[in-house]
């Protein structure tokens, strides 16, 4: 069982950055794909990128902007998010599967999500 919390989210002005965070429960956090997920108001959820032991894969979306990265000893994935854009907008998500990828299939468990508001 991996319980994951968010945090990080906020409002921020277009171009501007924010990192956010995901700690997970559990002693096998390192056995997983993390990935970040969001879904914009009024769409389906996206993926937005993942990291495992091969390395990361981003959204085109957001490729070249965003960086995701974990660190192991804290059980902590993050989401660093740069030149955010009013379309960034979005409840985030972090999902934590063994089989990962880009689908929402892949990932067995999921955080509570955390709002990101870009204003232009």
């Amino acid at each position: 069982q991996v319980q994951l919390v968010e945090s990080g989210g906020g409002l921020v002005q277009a171009g501007g950055s924010l990192r956010l965070s995901c700690a997970a429960s559990g002693r096998t956090f390192s056995n997983y794909v993390m990935g970040w997920f969001r879904r914009p108001p009024g769409k389906e959820r996206e993926y937005v990128a993942r990291i495992n032991l091969s390395g990361t894969i981003y959204a085109d979306s957001v490729k070249g902007r965003f960086t995701i990265s974990r660190d192991n000893a804290k059980n902590t994935v993050y989401l660093q998010m740069n030149s955010l854009k009013s379309e960034d907008t979005a409840v985030y998500y972090c999902a934590a599967g063994l089989v990962g990828g880009i689908g929402a299939q892949g990932y067995t468990y999921w955080g509570q999500g955390t709002q990101v508001t870009v204003s232009s």
